[in-house]
């Protein structure tokens, strides 16, 4: 038994009891799909914080009975996993609002994913795998940005039908010439770390796939950035090469994005434990539902409060600290 403290953290990838500061090795290891994993990771895991965390945790009926600290990457900071064998979480507005406190992020998870078994990833596009919302950029080139934006941001809350707001946001771009719309499809911001993200999962056979309420030619530029299986987004009509206000065929909403996930899941043979979905709006937690692990990103609130975890600020390649956790 030692006495935890900066200068003597928890050692690398392994398990230990913790009790009023002091650690003890464990030889038996969590299995990945009993109890709660609560992962605090995104700033510096001091041993002030891990008392914080495990004080907080306790309070909540959650006592911890032990911990790990790990590193999934040398891009990212260490992280320290607290275990209990309580099979009920927090909500996650709760958990954002502590760590908050704390500079830290703090997500809680039960039936752990694992990067080194088969698994796919489905992911929205706008404000997700990218920066920016290209209806919104799109509707900048028409000026009528403000208008859209407006129904946009009602929509990703989940104040409209996607659908019809699709249909009303679209409408207004009626005219806009093909040429304006491939500078923008040849200029997409990449959300910060998705393609260092998508690399290390096709490095251990995962499928990655794009659903997304966008549209089909940013959703292939995006495919061709980041090395995507395949993409499942909306079709705009163009006539005359320019645009005609109207979408094509099946509308990728909620419940499309759900299919999709389920459709190629089963097509893969995955347990639903190897699929998680990311996405930052309300039109993308059916799909999370239907994964074994939906994770906010960068999400409104009442996505953050729904989906299973959040990663609220930084990197995408945050998501590696849900899937490497050192367990059975």
């Amino acid at each position: 038994m030692s006495q935890l403290s900066d200068a003597n953290p928890l050692p690398l990838n392994r398990w230990f009891s913790y009790k009023q500061g002091s650690i003890n090795e464990l030889e038996q290891v969590p299995k990945r799909n009993k109890g709660v994993f609560s992962i605090a990771f995104g700033g510096d895991v001091s041993a002030e914080n891990i008392a914080a965390i495990t004080q907080f945790l306790n309070e909540h009926k959650q006592p911890v009975s032990a911990m790990c600290r790990y590193q999934p990457d040398p891009a990212l900071t260490p992280a320290v996993c607290f275990y209990s064998a309580q099979e009920i979480k927090l909500n996650p507005l709760i958990l954002k609002d502590f760590a908050a406190k704390h500079d830290l992020q703090l997500v809680q998870i039960t039936g752990l994913p694992n990067l080194y078994a088969k698994g796919l990833l489905v992911m929205d596009m706008d404000s997700t795998a990218i920066t920016i919302e290209c209806i919104d950029e799109i509707a900048r080139l028409a000026n009528v940005y403000d208008e859209v934006a407006g129904v946009t941001a009602q929509a990703m809350a989940g104040k409209l039908d996607f659908s019809e707001s699709l249909y009303q946001r679209v409408a207004k771009l009626e005219g806009i010439e093909e040429n304006l719309i491939n500078e923008l499809k040849n200029s997409l911001p990449l959300m910060p770390g998705i393609k260092a993200l998508c690399e290390i999962l096709k490095q251990h056979n995962w499928y990655l796939v794009i659903a997304s309420g966008g549209f089909v030619p940013f959703a292939e530029q995006v495919q061709k950035l980041i090395n995507l299986d395949e993409v499942h987004a909306n079709v705009l009509e163009f006539a005359d090469n320019k645009l005609t206000g109207k979408v094509l065929g099946t509308i990728v909403d909620a419940k499309q994005k759900a299919v999709v996930l389920t459709a190629i899941q089963n097509k893969l043979g995955l347990s639903k434990a190897q699929t998680v979905a990311i996405g930052d709006g309300a039109n993308d937690l059916k799909m999370m539902a239907e994964a074994g692990l939906g994770v906010a990103v960068h999400g409104k609130p009442k996505v953050v409060e729904q989906a299973d975890a959040a990663i609220c600020q930084g990197s995408l390649l945050q998501l590696l600290y849900m899937l490497t956790l050192p367990v059975e």
